[in-house]
């Protein structure tokens, strides 16, 4: 597509006549032919096709924002592509996530609930589904009241700070998947609503978490703790992820807030981790290759609203189990296509349904993507590939990106937080006690494992970020076996 094409303004286009409503027939199909959008910077003098769902899920209804310096247009050819496709379309079909008719079925609770989401989720699951929105709000109050309560006091015993860090977390886990379930056979607006006060009690109550976590308490018992209250599979490895995570991300944090390690990383990098990278980046100058290239921006500390944005994230990014229950603990053979789907129902989910931070729903959908290896999964690189095939000559500079805009707009292969929960959760499951048809790992395992398996043999996970993971282990375990 180029300026010379006939071309109209999306805005014209998704704009309905009369009340200003949004033409959601038109999106959908847009985004079923992968119709590409032209963004114009007439002042930056810049352009450049873009995939409408990647513009659209950074920001909703983007093309409505007022005061930006970009344009949007499609092609009037596609525009009767467009009205083709709606001739021909079902009539049943034609509804909208946002047009769906009001039957009984569409805003009634779930009356049974299965076998499988009370092995995959615990006993306790039932509960919180048949709890009204107040109420599961009003828990997760409780559960805040009870975190911040030991935030306030000034000496506290590490048993009743890690109980109650685990037990909020999991009533978080539960409260949002039950929520989300019945959010699902709701309309996109309605949903949102609906789902707005457990939205915004979970961000207050993942706050008060990750602060108690900054405390550095976790070393010492809270493993013990996962361990000992861990019967379930899905709700217990979610838990175990959202606080592992945190924890990972505070070490991390205080140890590039050192220049020393970043030091010695720079001394190691050229031995250990150049050739890993050039594989990634191979359109880069080997000697080009140093961590500025590895990351975006050069390596830096996590500033407190990022934080806790990808917090949530954590908590949240395997909500999409709902309709994957058992699937790597069960006996039947292993499913490709009902793993994936966690991914993209929890994506779909989280971006649609709930007005959660953009980088929580990244975070769900991009924490299996394992640098593009045909064993990875998710959407960014379907978007990537989208992308590169609207742009040809376009190639990634980086490797990883702390900001949302520019894993968007592509210039990095991978979303930081994304990549560091990629290693907790194989980690996570590799070393989980609890599994039944798999003998758990040792910790010393399975990162020998994983060093084999998802680095030396294919890169699938972030080397650095898998180095300075190790001698995370390393630290904790030496801390645990002191108590």
């Amino acid at each position: 597509m180029t300026e010379k094409e006939a071309i109209t303004s999306l805005s014209n286009v998704l704009t309905l006549s009369g009340g200003g409503g949004v033409n959601k027939q038109y999106i959908n199909v847009i985004i079923q032919e992968d119709i590409p959008v032209l963004c114009l910077n007439r002042e930056a003098k810049k352009k450049k096709l873009m995939p409408f769902k990647v513009l659209n899920d950074n920001k909703a209804n983007f093309w409505q924002v007022q005061g930006g310096n970009w344009e949007y247009f499609v092609t009037n050819e596609n525009i009767e592509k467009i009205k083709e496709k709606l001739a021909v379309k079902n009539p049943k079909s034609d509804l909208s996530n946002n047009a769906l008719p009001k039957t009984e079925d569409n805003t009634k609770k779930t009356e049974g609930i299965s076998a499988q989401q009370l092995d995959g989720f615990g006993k306790e699951y039932e509960r919180y589904s048949e709890m009204t929105n107040e109420q599961r709000v009003e828990c997760l109050g409780k559960d805040k009241l009870r975190l911040d309560e030991l935030l306030s006091k000034k000496t506290k015993s590490n048993a009743e700070v890690t109980e109650a860090l685990v037990d909020t977390a999991k009533d978080a886990a539960l409260i949002n998947h039950a929520a989300l379930e019945e959010a699902m056979n709701l309309a996109d607006d309605e949903a949102k609503k609906i789902t707005q006060r457990m939205v915004d009690s979970t961000q207050e109550m993942v706050k008060s978490s990750a602060q108690l976590m900054q405390e550095d308490i976790f070393s010492n018992e809270l493993m013990h703790v996962l361990v000992e209250k861990s019967k379930g599979t899905i709700v217990h490895h979610m838990t175990r992820v959202y606080l592992s995570g945190i924890s990972f991300v505070n070490y991390y944090d205080k140890l590039v807030s050192t220049s020393s390690a970043i030091q010695k990383l720079r001394i190691i990098f050229p031995k250990k981790f150049r050739k890993l990278y050039h594989s990634l980046l191979p359109h880069v100058f080997i000697e080009d290759i140093n961590l500025e290239r590895v990351f975006y921006g050069g390596m830096r500390a996590i500033s407190p609203e990022l934080y806790f944005k990808w917090a949530t994230g954590f908590l949240v990014h395997d909500i999409g189990k709902a309709s994957a229950v058992e699937y790597h603990e069960g006996e039947g053979a292993y499913d490709r296509n009902i793993v994936i789907e966690h991914v993209k129902t929890g994506y779909k989910s989280i971006t649609t349904k709930t007005n959660y931070p953009v980088e929580a729903g990244l975070i769900t959908g991009y924490h299996h993507e394992y640098y593009g290896d045909s064993s990875g999964y998710g959407y960014f690189r379907a978007y990537l590939n989208q992308y590169k095939k609207l742009n040809p000559a376009a190639k990634q500079e980086y490797c990883i990106t702390y900001d949302m805009e520019s894993i968007l707009d592509f210039r990095a292969l991978a979303y930081f937080p994304a990549k560091i929960l990629e290693i907790i959760d194989v980690y996570d499951s590799l070393t989980d006690p609890h599994r039944i048809y798999r003998k758990p790992l040792e910790p010393q395992e399975a990162l020998i494992l994983m060093q084999d398996e998802f680095i030396k043999k294919t890169i699938k996970i972030d080397p650095i970020l898998f180095h300075i993971f190790e001698l995370y282990i390393r630290e904790k375990e030496m801390k645990i076996e002191k108590v």
